[in-house]
Parts: structure tokens; sequence; C-alpha cells
């Protein structure tokens, strides 16, 4: 089968179709025919060697298709079931994948096989944080970075339609728009240096309880610079670079503040809570109220230039390949 491998760390230009050979499923996995593939910023973490793998490797995460191979000691899926992963194994830029089976959720009539892999891995992280991390509560107003990214445009519908009020933040101007058509009462661009003070403007001096952030070194200083007393602010990603080192008194400096830093992988530990995880998403997607939008493919031979694109930062929503 076609998969994409590289056999070092670097940019997009790593990447590489190859065909290779897929074994039989192990016991306690299935096979999983790919329909489509999801595209993340935790992809090019692993192609650039910032979170290692073992080489050479394959890429990717999620993915959503069919069921045509099931392991022994597999008892509650069978061939044919329309099933999606968004936890790995790595390996999901392929025609197919072996992946374990309690990695595995069942897929609703309703959600096709590309929403779920346009969704699955940021709409659960999206579930995670707003209401595990940091439960938001209705009347609540937040900021949420990166709000026309592909866990942003989730998110914030998500965020309202829970009763808060969002601001969201954008790199460019031309991004402001298609945020606020996403549930953002607010949109602030983070190239403009007063952007924490807009935050302090639109809350009453106030400051908001959470920051929601993906962005990392270039949002750090100023997320910190719009929490409220007690605030807490929720690293989950570092699109533009890892956050600097920083001296904990720093918290206690800007309001006895909280800091956490969690993955999507600790709140989906038993195949229940990824279940529970996956249903509640697929549940807000087929009640309306958040949308998912597919705004770039490229066939799997093209994912060199999907990390291009998402590199540029010019992506808005999602990002899949088509096998």
């Amino acid at each position: 089968m076609k998969a994409i491998r590289f056999d070092r760390t670097g940019g997009p230009e790593v990447l590489k179709l190859e065909d290779i050979e897929l074994p039989p499923p192990e016991a306690g996995q299935v096979r999983v025919k790919h329909a489509a593939i999801g595209v993340n910023f935790i992809d090019t973490y692993h192609r650039s060697g910032l979170y290692p793998v073992t080489l050479p490797s394959g890429l990717g995460l999620e993915a959503a298709g069919t069921i045509e191979a099931v392991g022994d000691n597999v008892s509650d899926l069978k061939l044919g079931d329309r099933v999606g992963y968004c936890t790995g194994p790595i390996g999901a830029y392929a025609e197919a994948n072996n992946v374990p089976a309690d990695r595995v959720v069942k897929l609703p009539d309703a959600i096709s096989d590309e929403v779920a892999a346009a969704s699955m891995l940021k709409g659960m992280t999206a579930q995670y944080l707003l209401k595990r991390t940091f439960p938001v509560q209705p009347g609540q107003t937040i900021v949420f970075h990166s709000a026309a990214g592909g866990v942003g445009l989730i998110a914030c519908q998500w965020a309202a339609y829970l009763g808060a009020t969002v601001i969201g933040t954008v790199g460019s101007d031309d991004k402001i728009e298609l945020a606020k058509r996403n549930g953002c009462a607010h949109v602030l661009n983070t190239r403009s240096e007063d952007w924490p003070k807009q935050v302090r403007a639109l809350t009453g001096g106030e400051g908001v309880p959470v920051v929601y952030d993906s962005v990392g070194k270039e949002t750090w200083d100023g997320s910190l610079d719009c929490l409220a007393v007690r605030g807490m602010l929720v690293s989950f990603g570092n699109s533009s670079g890892a956050v600097p080192a920083f001296e904990p008194a720093i918290l206690s400096a800007k309001g006895s503040l909280y800091l956490t830093r969690p993955t999507l992988f600790h709140y989906t530990r038993t195949r229940d809570e990824l279940q529970q995880t996956a249903d509640d998403l697929f549940a807000v997607i087929e009640s309306g109220a958040v949308k998912i939008s597919i705004n770039q493919r490229f066939g799997l031979a093209d994912a060199r230039a999907a990390h291009e694109a998402l590199h540029s930062r010019t992506t808005t929503g999602a990002t899949v390949l088509l096998p």
C-alpha cells in the first residue's frame, strides 16, 4: 500500500510517498482502510523532531474509514464497521493502518468519514479543554487563541453554545470575519502589541478567567497579562515555538495564576473516556451547534504541500488528506 514516510527529521521536504507492506493486525488490533486522514499541527512536531519518534517512521495520528481486518481477541468490532481514531499509533498518512481496538471509536451514521477525520482530534481537544480542563460556565468571558484554526473554529463555536463570550485571537486581519462567524464575539489580532490591553478593556479591566493558548512563544507574555486574578492559562500547543523558560514566581506576581499543559491522551486514557469524549463531540456536531469546516483537501501524495500550507499559517479550519 501507499504511505507517507520519513527517514530524517526536518521540513516538509523530508516527507516521501512509499510502497510498504502492512502486516495482518495483531491480537487486539483492527485494520482500518482509510477514507479520510486528518492533518494536525502535532504531525509537524513529529516530522521536525520537536516530539521525537523512532526513524524511519510513518506520520499522522488521525483517520476514519472502514474495518477491513480484525485481529484475535477483538469482540466488539467487526468487518465493515465505520470507525475513526485520533490518538495514534503514528502512521495515519497511509491507505490503511493497524490500530489497537481500544483506540478506535464507532462513527454515527450522521458523521461522514471526512467530518470524522477533520474533527476528532481537534474536536475532542476542544471537548476536554472547555468541559474538563477549565469547565466554561455561562456568562464567562474567555480568550481562545488561533480562533480561525482547526481547534479554534470548533472550540469557539462550542464555547459560545455553552454561553460564554468568546474573545478570539488571530494572526492576520483576513481571518477576523471567519472567527466572528464561528462563535467569537470579539476578535483581536495578536500582531498588534496592545492586544492584552484590548482584552482588559473588553472586560472592564478585570481580565479573563481562562486563556486557551496553542500558539506558545509569541503569545506567552500577553496571555499571562490578560488573565484575571487566579485565572488559568491552558497551554496546549506551541505553533510559534516552545514557551521560554520562566520563573514560577511570575505566576504569583501576576495574580496567583494557574498554569496547565494538558494533552488529549491523558483525557482519553480508557476506552470509555475515549468513546464518551467522541460521543459528546459527535452530538454537538449533529445538533448543528458546531459546524466542521474542511477548507483544505490534498491527495495523500501531496502531504508535503499540506504541511507547507499549514506552516504558512494561511490555512483555516481543517485540512484532510484523501487516499
